[in-house]
């Protein structure tokens, strides 16, 4: 197991207390109606976001992804503190020579992808702007750069308690026969595999039992 999954498994039990819904503050979340209950949902799990600035908007088309998370222009060059985060998601998602709208997803598929996208966000908030704009040099032409910042994403959503909706995601995608064998290729090369998923969620119930029985 890598340093980074030992480190998020080791504060788990901490980092993914939920918090209700309800009690989500919009003051500073800017949602679509239609995916609402969708994104509180992911939200939930990820308590150190509540002061976060986060933006989610339908875009007609996103190149080479579905959603994209990324901090807005304005605030690129603000503290980490103070930057703010937007979640663009792809209005019409074009797989190869099918395409899909955010309706015909499944609501948990939908909270997955969401999920993966706040993992982003919570890696974002720990790199200073220096390091932001490395990073996204880095992720223009590095496939072994692509695929770690993917998997960090994943190792993150998993530890804040988002396994389950992860791996629906990930066997949505690849269950599909509709959806080319290319590009199903191209999500085993860059994101965790279900099988992957399923040994973190094991270590994470384990992690959990160990931690609450001390």
């Amino acid at each position: 197991m890598s340093l980074l999954t030992q480190g998020f498994l080791a504060f788990l039990y901490f980092s993914a207390i939920m918090i209700p819904k309800q009690t989500i503050s919009q003051e500073n979340k800017s949602i679509p109606d239609t995916i609402k209950e969708e994104a509180l949902t992911a939200l939930s799990y990820y308590p150190e976001l509540k002061n976060t600035a986060i933006r989610f908007k339908f875009k007609d088309r996103i190149k080479k992804s579905t959603m994209q998370a990324q901090p807005t222009w304005g605030s690129f060059f603000k503290s980490r503190e103070n930057r703010e985060y937007i979640i663009l998601i792809s209005r019409e998602i074009q797989i190869e020579n099918e395409s899909f709208t955010i309706s015909d997803i499944p609501s948990d598929v939908i909270i997955g992808w969401l999920g993966h996208e706040l993992g982003h966000v919570m890696d974002y908030r720990d790199r200073n702007n220096v390091g932001m704009l490395i990073f996204g040099f880095k992720y223009l032409f590095s496939k072994r750069h692509i695929k770690e910042v993917e998997r960090t994403a994943d190792t993150i959503a998993i530890a804040h308690g988002m396994g389950d909706y992860i791996l629906r995601t990930k066997n949505y995608i690849l269950d599909q026969a509709n959806i080319s064998e290319r590009y199903k290729k191209r999500i085993r090369s860059f994101y965790m595999s279900p099988e992957e998923v399923m040994e973190l969620i094991n270590e994470e119930k384990i992690e959990e039992k160990i931690l609450t029985a001390e």
